[in-house]
């Protein structure tokens, strides 16, 4: 069937669609619909020229050289890089009572931020008493060591002194009468020898004289333990018992200081709990995670210890942090160009750094994988742009001068091999491109068009041959592996004779072997 018998089919057919329409109407009805019929057909008459599809409504695009920079655009938000950071000094957490708007104007001395102080307080009263009762322990151990000391000395100078006089007069008294007894034993004898004396009392005198030499004997052994043990040994007690409150006293020394500390730590924590500015600027909440609507700071907000309440920014450090799509970092190098866009003003910058981990991704950002890109901006001294301002940033991945250039539009792909229609007169003509780098605009075309070649946009609306390459299915990726792996060459197998194969004998063919009953 011809183009224009199936547009003439095609026309018939929306005819015999609005016959019931004309169909039982006026006169001037059917005259009507008569000349509606007509001018359809000779609209369809004057598209017939062309063999394949009607072009004159095409777009197109004309091939031509020039230059193409490949770039990606993120949207950021404009902060500093250069942050004096507040943090909250409370130990543990705190209640946030009061805290200034962001973006207020501060000056050092400036109250900043308010913290719930009441639990501080009663700590403070629990301290006081215990630290009272540590001062009074350890004046109790200063006078026990003191009086240890003063024992000790008075052993030395006194009770030993006195003991050992005691023990040598005991001594002299023991020799005394040891020197009265002999002579009282030798008178006797020489009285006994006389006969004025009896026998009896010379052995009494003997006895006395016994006697005295024990009680010397005794005398002397006191004197010696008095010297040699009884004071080595109540000295090592004395010292003993001022070592052990010596070392009591250290530790309530230590309880002392301990308690002293505690307490001055808790009202180091009470001074904290009223922060103030301690340079001047401009002070804005730190960056809120992007799944939260409120800020991490506001009245009746807890906040734990060493947590960045507030930020002072350096206006004269400022950068823009934006976040790359996964299929572009890996392109991305620190130093590259970008351009910044602020408040209708475009300003050049350059990468600074580019983060080795994704950012957290959720419901909140589409669950699209983005790593955080710094750019590096210089803003001028008296710069007017404030931390918070929207911007948009355009990374310059690649430059290219002086290539042919394609439209991505006019491309269509078909594993892995890219295809145009090129317009020629009221036909086209499939191309076959060897493409390169792109954006979103357009392609690098090595191969398959030249400049001046008007290729057709959209080309699956209008040309059928596109369209079907759009519909043949795509090569997997194991497909494409396989097809891409070079063939082993096979070994040339020696060729079977082609000379009349031996024919079967067509005798009798032999009878089947008769089957074993099967079992009951």
């Amino acid at each position: 069937m011809t183009t224009e018998t199936r547009r003439f089919t095609t026309v018939r057919q929306r005819l015999v669609a609005v016959g019931p329409f004309v169909f039982g109407a006026s006169c001037r009805q059917v005259v009507l619909a008569g000349i509606l019929g007509v001018m359809v057909i000779a609209v369809v008459g004057c598209g017939s020229d062309d063999a394949s599809e009607d072009l004159s409504t095409t777009l197109t695009h004309t091939i031509s050289r020039g230059d193409l920079s490949v770039m990606v655009t993120e949207q950021g938000m404009l902060e500093s890089s250069s942050n004096k950071e507040i943090k909250c000094k409370v130990r543990g957490q705190a209640t946030v009572l009061w805290v200034i708007e962001t973006g207020t104007d501060v000056k050092p001395g400036d109250e900043l931020v308010k913290l719930d102080s009441s639990t501080i307080e009663d700590n403070i009263s629990t301290k006081k008493i215990s630290y009272q009762t540590a001062m009074a322990t350890y004046a109790q151990s200063e006078s026990d060591v003191q009086v240890a000391e003063i024992d000790i000395q008075e052993y030395i100078e006194g009770t030993y002194a006195s003991e050992l006089k005691t023990k040598q007069k005991d001594v002299a008294i023991a020799k005394s009468n040891l020197r009265s007894a002999e002579n009282i034993l030798e008178h006797s004898q020489d009285m006994f020898t006389k006969g004025y004396v009896s026998t009896l009392e010379v052995e009494g005198n003997t006895f006395s004289l016994q006697r005295a030499n024990l009680e010397l004997e005794v005398a002397n052994t006191q004197l010696e333990a008095l010297q040699r043990f009884t004071k080595e040994k109540t000295l090592t007690d004395l010292r003993g018992k001022l070592k052990a409150k010596q070392a009591k006293m250290k530790s309530d020394k230590a309880n002392l200081d301990l308690e002293k500390s505690k307490l001055d730590r808790e009202e180091k924590q009470l001074e904290n709990c009223v922060i103030t500015a301690d340079s001047s600027g401009m002070v804005i909440f730190p960056s809120m995670a992007d799944w939260k609507s409120t800020p991490d700071v506001e009245e009746g907000a807890t906040v734990r210890e060493d947590q960045v309440l507030l930020q002072i920014p350096d206006l004269r450090q400022m950068q823009v942090k934006v976040g790359v799509h996964e299929a572009y970092v890996d392109r991305l190098k620190p130093g590259m160009r970008a351009r910044v866009t602020l408040l209708a003003e475009t300003i050049e910058a350059e990468v600074s750094t580019i983060a080795s981990i994704a950012r957290r991704s959720g419901w909140w950002t589409g669950n699209m994988v983005k790593y955080d890109t710094v750019i590096k901006i210089d803003v001028g001294e008296d710069s007017t742009y404030r931390p918070g301002m929207s911007a948009s940033v355009d990374i310059i991945l690649a430059e290219h001068v002086d290539v042919l250039t394609i439209p991505v539009a006019a491309v269509v792909e078909t594993n892995g091999v890219y295809h145009c229609w090129v317009k020629e007169g009221n036909q086209t003509q499939k191309r076959v491109l060897d493409v390169g780098d792109s954006d979103d605009e357009f392609m690098v075309v090595k191969t398959g068009v030249k400049a001046g070649d008007k290729v057709v946009l959209n080309p699956r609306a209008y040309i059928e041959e596109a369209q079907r390459e759009g519909l043949e299915p795509t090569a997997s990726a194991e497909e494409k592996s396989a097809a891409d792996k070079p063939k082993k060459p096979q070994a040339d197998k020696p060729k079977k004779p082609q000379g009349d194969k031996p024919k079967k004998p067509q005798g009798d063919k032999p009878k089947p072997k008769p089957k074993k009953p099967s079992k009951p």
